[in-house]
């Protein structure tokens, strides 16, 4: 049977919202987790977008309406999803340089049963999610 912590935690304005998050995973050294949920707004956004090599960003004020991915201190993959003033979403990769606006309200879950490792298998040229049990 699987025994799930939650953390939850929010990040103040100005903040990098990928590096927030990865600095918590190490601080709480999670070692397999995953986002449960997210809610906040962005100033910034630094976002790459499926099978394209480099970021897109802008400025201005979105709302996260979407956070989710695996974290751990061996390596995390989080995809993010925002929207602009008139409704219009993106979403894509979460990159370095996602500034906080308001507000980011951020929930964990994590399991000690597993651990999360990122390893090429030959399946595709990344790093892809590697499972294992606990010892």
């Amino acid at each position: 049977m699987t025994h799930c912590k939650t953390h939850a935690f929010r990040l103040k304005p100005g903040l990098d919202l990928k590096k927030e998050i990865l600095q918590y995973v190490k601080e709480k050294q999670i070692k397999a987790g995953w986002i449960s949920t997210c809610v906040g707004s962005l100033t910034q956004y630094n976002i790459r977008f499926a099978n394209q090599p480099e970021g897109n960003s802008g400025s201005g004020h979105f709302e996260i309406v979407s956070l989710t991915g695996t974290v751990s201190v061996n390596g995390s993959h989080i995809h993010i999803s925002i929207s602009d003033s008139t409704g219009k979403t993106i979403g894509g990769h979460l990159l370095d340089s996602n500034m906080v606006y308001t507000t980011a309200e951020i929930v964990i879950q994590s399991s000690d049963d597993f651990v999360f490792k990122r390893e090429k298998d030959g399946t595709t040229e990344w790093e892809e999610l590697q499972v294992e049990e606990s010892k």
